[in-house]
């Protein structure tokens, strides 16, 4: 049972990642029809930029752990968040008419430079980052069962982030005018709404989730590197799938689900640390081909 605790606990953690980006491919997909493949590779900015802004706090004279974090996750958020605005102008709009598969090329090649970048000019880039340990350190025991503070915050955290994306989705005008722009454009610019401005926001929104998600992902391993983003992308974009890409809930799902089969993975194969990946990604693909729409599929309609 002590063991069962500790693997559900890393679930926890692991889901709540995974569900952050799932979350930003559906927004992008919920609100233009596109699959943004670079945005593993924001997140890993995001990262890097939190990282920067923690070892800036430092240098600066901001020793507190409080003070460094506050910086770290401040200046992710916003770098990230104006990454993506500006990606969605200058790359995504732009390309709005043409055929999807520019699109995927486009983003996919905007993050093999984003990768590359901060490898060859990012200081020491290539090689890994020890990132602060920036959370308590103490942990409360129950019988053999070891619960780390850190990993609880990190849990409750990635919990209060998506509830409250879930509550600026449905409860406010900018949630009701994404959604607009969502269901029908079309209809959506005649009522009034700014479109290009949504879709700005969307893409800001997602990619700070995104890099909320890499700075927990620091946090929790208590390291970074500049290829960080290539594995958690494809789990993201995974879990997008399998939960039914377009529906927010489904990208939370998929992200839990993702995370639980892992966790199976390790606990029931052998040489656990290989092959729990090569597990769940057996079991996604399964998945997808009995539910190609995934488990909770967007619904549409047809204007007549």
């Amino acid at each position: 049972m002590d063991l069962l605790g500790q693997y559900l606990i890393n679930g926890l953690m692991l889901g709540t990642i995974y569900a952050l980006v799932a979350v930003g491919f559906t927004l992008f997909f919920g609100v233009l029809d596109v699959i943004k493949f670079s945005h593993g590779d924001v997140l890993m900015v995001g990262a890097f930029t939190g990282f920067t802004a923690a070892s800036a706090a430092g240098a600066l004279g901001f020793s507190h752990p409080l003070a460094q974090l506050a910086a770290t996750v401040v200046f992710a958020l916003a770098g990230t968040a104006l990454l993506g605005a500006a990606v969605a102008k200058w790359l995504i709009l732009p390309l709005k008419n043409a055929p999807r598969l520019n699109i995927l090329l486009a983003t996919l090649m905007l993050g093999t430079a984003l990768r590359e970048s901060v490898r060859l000019f990012y200081p020491d880039g290539s090689n890994p980052k020890a990132f602060p340990s920036l959370l308590p350190t103490s942990a409360w025991q129950f019988g053999n069962f070891t619960l780390r503070a850190d990993s609880a915050i990190l849990v409750v955290t990635g919990i209060a982030v998506i509830v409250g994306l879930h509550l600026l989705i449905n409860r406010t005008r900018l949630g009701l005018a994404i959604r607009a722009v969502a269901q029908d454009e079309e209809t959506a610019r005649t009522m009034g709404i700014n479109y290009t401005l949504i879709v700005l926001v969307t893409f800001a929104l997602g990619s700070g989730i995104a890099a909320v998600a890499g700075v927990m992902d620091g946090l929790y391993y208590n390291e970074i590197n500049f290829g960080m983003g290539l594995l958690l992308g494809l789990i993201g974009f995974s879990a997008a799938i399998i939960g039914g890409l377009g529906n927010l809930y489904g990208a939370i799902l998929g992200g839990f689900l993702f995370a639980a089969l892992q966790m199976v993975g390790a606990v029931a194969m052998p040489f656990a640390s290989a092959y729990k990946d090569v597990f769940a990604f057996a079991v996604v693909i399964a998945l997808m081909a009995w539910k190609p729409t995934g488990l909770i599929p967007e619904r549409s309609s047809d204007r007549v």
